[in-house]
This record gives structure tokens, sequence and C-alpha cells, in this order.
């Protein structure tokens, strides 16, 4: 088992499913239980509660009471965003637990991965039909990953979030509801507020591990930037005996052939975030242990529903509606990153004398979990990792072998031609397969509908909502 985020470290073996030994989260298992959090989660020295209600000298009462005013005055969204960033800065700029500090990149390193992105483009020209989606290459520190990612995580974490927060008002009677306004209020404000404190956290904590920003298997970054960290690719190549130019170039060919999928592949990024949305749409929370829960409160200790939120205060029920939202997540995940895994080998295999142990340690570390990913699986309910990577990348390989790059790439252009789960037990079922040509029948569904023959018609799944439901 890694003892590091999203499983960045080298586990000893990898079980063949991913998930054999995997170690469930401590405390609540659902949305907001908090369990398993790095740094302990509970008054550690990045957590603003501990200054506030725990021990702390006079110098900083200023600095608590403070704290606990922007806490109180929050009227935004379920997670205060703000104090996610601020956490999340504070999380970064104390370093890994190796005592590695981040560090502003110099211009040298960002020379190295703008080269390093412009030959992996050139190499990927050759294995697939996609072409480079990466506009710009940029080299990033850990912090201005943490500025640049948030986004993504808000629109991860966002809805979810929302979903449990509305529990919150729905455990009282509706004409109690407008007497206890003012406590829901504070309540919501208090809870966006720890919300946004874990969840900085775990993401300034994941700075220190990722190399790029597709690590997760979902586009992070801003569309059509490859980016690469310098300190965590060399933090991660450290060990391996490998020259860190072939580290750096195997780790830009990831990138941008990741960044390749989700340019050209317009529907994707709606399909995965759908995923999650639909997940957050299936949350039914115990509303009676809710009210237990908040009957019991004192809405003056603002460390009692902290420890309730810990306990799994929220964890949801297992929906039907759920499991079917994470089976769609899992499997477009182990398609990308299948995918992406098959490609890069194609085009590093010759050229590259390091290909095969570099593969074998990236998929390790990507079948693995680690703290950060726990403490994700608590907070949004889910794990945002491929359960069946290795069945994924030889399907896509038995892919090339039978139809070439060009009959390979061609599944992409449509989620109803892509492999399901099932397929991915039968791969050579599915490769000898008959499949259907979309591109015809969109074109003239397009011209019915819109009376043109411009081929702008949007295909199903395109606006996020057909896919997500299949």
């Amino acid at each position: 088992m890694s003892d590091t985020p999203f499983g960045f470290g080298v586990p000893p073996e990898e079980p063949d499913d991913g998930d054999e030994g995997k170690k469930k989260p401590e405390g609540g298992a659902g949305p907001f239980g908090f369990g398993g959090l790095p740094g302990g989660g509970q008054g550690g020295p990045d957590n603003p509660f501990a200054a506030m209600f725990g021990s702390f000298n006079p110098a900083d009462l200023g600095a608590a009471f403070q704290q606990l005013g922007q806490m109180l005055s929050y009227e935004g969204g379920p997670v205060n965003w703000d104090m996610a960033k601020q956490i999340a800065r504070q999380t970064v700029s104390q370093g890994t637990p190796d005592g590695t500090k981040d560090v502003s990149v110099g211009a040298a390193e960002r020379t190295a991965v703008e080269e390093a992105v412009r030959l992996a483009d050139l190499w990927l020209d050759g294995v697939t039909s996609l072409p480079s989606g990466a506009n710009t290459a940029v080299a990033w520190s850990r912090a201005e990953w943490v500025e640049a990612t948030l986004p993504a995580w808000q629109q991860l974490v966002d809805p979810v979030a929302e979903r449990v927060g509305a529990a919150m008002g729905d455990v009282l009677p509706q004409e109690m509801q407008a007497m206890a306004g003012p406590l829901i209020g504070m309540m919501r404000s208090m809870g966006g507020a720890m919300f946004g404190q874990q969840i900085g956290q775990a993401v300034g904590v994941l700075a220190g591990e990722v190399v790029g920003s597709t690590d997760v298997g979902l586009p992070l970054g801003p569309a059509g930037k490859a980016a690469l960290l310098p300190l965590n690719v060399a933090a991660f190549g450290r060990d391996l005996s490998v020259p860190l130019d072939e580290v750096r170039l195997y780790l830009a060919l990831r990138e941008a052939a990741h960044q390749r999928l989700f340019a050209h592949v317009p529907w994707l990024r709606s399909h995965l975030f759908g995923a999650v949305e639909g997940y957050a749409r299936g949350i039914k929370v115990d509303t009676s242990k809710l009210e237990d829960a908040v009957s019991q409160l004192d809405p003056s200790n603002p460390e009692q529903l902290q420890e309730a939120l810990q306990q799994g205060m929220f964890q949801p029920e297992d929906t039907a509606e759920q499991k079917a939202a994470l089976a769609r997540l899992e499997t477009a995940l182990a398609l990308v990153e299948g995918w992406v895994d098959a490609v890069v080998h194609a085009a590093a295999a010759s050229r590259l004398t390091s290909a095969d142990a570099l593969r074998e340690t990236l998929r390790r570390r990507r079948a693995s979990g680690g703290p950060a990913e726990q403490t994700f699986a608590t907070l949004i309910g889910l794990e945002l990792r491929p359960r069946r990577l290795r069945d994924a990348s030889r399907l896509w390989a038995s892919l090339t072998d039978a139809r070439g790059v060009d009959g390979r790439d061609a599944l992409w252009a449509h989620p109803d031609m892509l492999p399901t789960a099932s397929d991915l037990d039968d791969p050579d079922g599915f490769v000898h397969r008959e499949h259907l040509d979309f591109s015809e029948l969109d074109k003239m569904l397009g011209e019915a509908a819109g009376g043109g023959t411009d081929g702008t018609q949007e295909r199903p799944g395109e606006d996020g909502k057909d896919d997500t439901d299949k």
C-alpha cells in the first residue's frame, strides 16, 4: 500500500483488479465524512479549528477571531472555496513529508518542459490519428498547480456538497424551518468552511505528488495547456535509476496524449464530469440519522459539528443511481487511461530504453490508493481511479493490431461506439465485432433537425446531458 496521494508511490506488487488489500478510509465513509485525512484532519497544525478552539497563544487570538468571523459570514455555495484555496496554499508552502519545499520554476526548467512536450507530440503523431491538443506547454510550481486546478475540483465537489447540504434543511418540519433559519444558515456557513478546509488540505497534499495536469485521469487544468511540475518530476524519478531527461520525456508523452484525447473528443469531459453529477443526484441521506445528530448539536460549539462530520454524519445510502454513475465513471477512466498507456508505449518502446520500467511504475502507482485518494473517496463518495487499466490497455492494443491506428481512434467519435465494462471482460469479442459508423447518422439527424448541411448539429452527449444516463 502506498502512503502517498492517489497511489503515487510504488507498492511491492499490484493486485490484478487493483482492489485487493485496499485500505478503506477511516472515519466516515461517505461524502464529507472526513476520515483518513492528510495531516490528521482533527486539529493538526494546518487545521484552523485547532487554532480557534484549541490551545493557542494570545498573539493568535486576533487571527483566530478573524477566521471565525469569515466562517460565520460566509454566504456562498456549499463549499468555501476561498478557504480551500488558502489552506491548499498553506499546505503547499509547508512542503512534503520528505522536507521538499515548493520553489518557483526557473527558465531552464521551463525550456526543458517545452522541449519535452514538443518532442513528445512529434512521437505521438506516428501512433495516433488525433492531432496535437496542446497549444502551449507550461512548467508549474506546486502552488501554480493548485491555482490552475481548483476550478475543476470545484466542478467535481460542488454537486455532491450541494446535495448533502440540502439535506440539512430537509430534516426539519416545514413549519420549523423558518424559525430555525438562523441556525440552519450558521450550520451551512460552518459546514462550507469546514468542507473548504478539508478539501484545501487534500488538494495541497496532492500538489506535492502530481507530475502534470492529468494524473488522475481527468482534465484538471485549462484546455490546451500541457503541464508538468519539474520539482515533482525530479522527485518521481529520483529512485528509478533512469536519467531525468527520459523520465521527463515519458511523462510529457503521457501529458500530451491526454491533451490530444480531451481536445479532440469534445463529449469526453462532459461525460466524465457528468458521471460525478449523476452520482450526486443519486445521493439519498439517512434523514433519521441526520435528525438525531442535528438534535444533539450545540450551535455554540463548532468543534461538535466538526466531530459529527468526521463520524460520517452525512454518510449516504448506497443507491442504484449511484452505482450506475460510478460504473460509468470507472469504465470511462479505464478507457482513457488504457488508451493513453497503449499509445505512449507504442511511441516510446523503440525510442527509450527505460520505457517498459517507466510504464510499469506508472501503472502501479495509478492502480493503488493513498491518503489523498482516500480523502477524495470520502469527500465526494467515489474513487477517481480506473479499476481495470490493464484490461483497457490490452483492448486498445488489440484494436490497433486488428484495425490499425485510424480504426482504433475512430471509436472515440461517439460515446456509443466505445467499449463497455462487459467488453473489457471479452476484448476479442469486441475487437472483431462490427461497429456502427455514426458519422453519416449524425449528419442526417443534423440536416433533419436544422435543415442545413453545415455539420454543426450537436452530437448526443456533447451538451453534457445525453451521455450521462446510458
